[in-house]
């Protein structure tokens, strides 16, 4: 099963690419996660609670090319019901319209019939990056303020 996310921002694919890959700017528009990671094919990513010791997904970076296109796996370990769905894998790709950027996130490898916990966020998380790229402010809310 997969699942594609598709929209426009007024961005450039750099501001773009550092607000995905930004500890600090992340934590603004994924629901208030701190992202930690090593920024290399095979190197592992961490997402987890601003306040601190609860990792609420995991992975490792299968493909990267900035600032057009990274490959991740995705692992949600924030419950067991969304350990046991184990691992599929999420993509991010950018390209330049006019003044704008195309993001298409593919999230895919999912099993029939998988939690919507593992992928119902996404609309959330964009909007909350869309806001943040084209405003400086924060989504309000209630889901992108869930983990601050």
């Amino acid at each position: 099963m997969e699942k594609i996310y598709e929209i426009y921002i007024k961005t450039t694919p750099e501001k773009l690419w550092e607000a995905i890959t930004d500890h600090d700017i992340r934590a603004k528009f994924h629901f208030g996660q701190v992202l930690t990671g090593d920024w290399r094919v095979g190197g592992k990513y961490e997402l987890g609670s601003s306040t601190g010791g609860m990792v609420l997904q995991e992975g490792e970076i299968l493909e990267i090319d900035p600032p057009i296109r990274l490959v991740t796996t995705f692992a949600a370990v924030w419950s067991d019901e969304v350990k046991s769905a184990g691992t599929s894998r999420v993509t991010w790709d950018i390209s330049q319209v006019g003044d704008s950027c195309q993001l298409t996130v593919t999230h895919d490898h999912l099993r029939e019939g998988v939690s919507p916990q593992l992928y119902g966020g996404w609309p959330m998380v964009l909007s909350g990056l869309k806001t943040w790229l084209e405003t400086g402010d924060v989504l309000t809310t209630p889901g992108s303020l869930m983990y601050r």
